[in-house]
């Protein structure tokens, strides 16, 4: 019988992709082991960035973006697979939850920039190329299509989500079952329990008023949190704030929360109704949340 206890050692290492810091907190016995899956972890997020990134040219998801107008663009199966579910959430979210808002972001000055505040004729013409209706998909040839041109898809809304679940698939896959895995702070997944908490990965919901502040502490055992806030992009006009998080049914930016947290099994579902449930407001997100999610809401008193 062997009597020496083994040493559980903490490995922490972060890297970039898909505009975003990932970064894995893994515990385990074997250094070696522990480095050989976090490389794994990474490899399979560069993949990801490979395919799903919309500023790669040459990505899959450019390609759509590219071809998808002027005819159906055979997809790979795991990409197929991705759009299909985003769909499904455009449907489940009454059209707040759409890949192609795009044009939207763009008019508002949202993409790679702080914001500006359209007139309403260019948010008239921007929501003629928006809607979640106009990208087809076939199934029986893995294909996508376009009904009209100028749409355009953009993975800001899912890519962080999955590939965090990917990466703690590959984590499990290689036996480790003590994990944390974020994406810039905004997608998180707590794998079992750090030893000093057997309770979970205690995590802080930030104050979107005052940052320094916690509203809230969450603790994450096998489950994901996914957050979105007026403070990640905004901007003054007019005598009033408008955030990035804009309904893709109105073409306006949501007003009336400040802050929305999911937790739900997979990050891929928690980063994916983050925005719904913030454009819907509580009471709509309590109606039709599935039972194993939790939200937390911070509104904006002042609205």
């Amino acid at each position: 019988m062997n009597s020496i206890m083994r040493e559980l050692l903490r490995l922490e290492k972060s890297a970039d992709a898909m505009g975003s810091t990932f970064s894995i907190i893994l515990y385990g016995y074997n250094l070696e082991e522990m480095e050989a899956a976090i490389s794994a972890a990474f490899d399979e997020v560069w993949r990801l960035d490979g395919m799903l990134s919309s500023y790669r040219a040459t990505s899959e998801w450019s390609g759509v973006n590219q071809r998808a107008a002027q005819g159906a663009v055979q997809v790979s199966p795991e990409l197929f697979q991705l759009l299909a579910n985003c769909l499904e959430y455009s449907r489940q979210s009454e059209g707040a939850f759409d890949i192609s808002v795009g044009p939207l972001i763009k008019a508002w000055g949202f993409y790679q920039g702080t914001g500006r505040l359209p007139g309403h004729a260019e948010v008239a013409s921007a929501l003629t190329v928006v809607g979640y209706q106009h990208i087809c998909l076939d199934s029986a040839s893995n294909t996508v299509r376009f009904d009209r041109l100028g749409v355009e898809i953009n993975p800001g809304g899912i890519g962080k989500g999955y590939a965090i679940d990917r990466m703690v698939d590959i984590l499990k896959q290689r036996g480790f079952d003590t994990a944390l895995v974020t994406g810039s702070g905004s997608s998180i997944y707590g794998l079992g329990a750090p030893p000093e908490e057997p309770k979970g990965w205690r995590v802080d919901i930030r104050d979107p008023k005052s940052p320094r502040k916690r509203i809230a502490e969450v603790l994450l055992k096998n489950m994901s949190m996914s957050t979105s806030g007026t403070y990640e992009k905004m901007f003054w006009a007019e005598g009033r704030t408008y955030s990035h998080i804009i309904d893709p049914r109105t073409g306006y930016p949501a007003q009336g929360v400040l802050l929305v947290s999911v937790i739900a099994p997979r990050t891929l579902n928690s980063e994916a109704w983050t925005k719904p449930y913030f454009i819907h407001g509580r009471q709509w997100a309590e109606r039709h949340k599935p039972a194993e999610f939790r939200i937390l809401f911070c509104e904006d008193d002042e609205q």
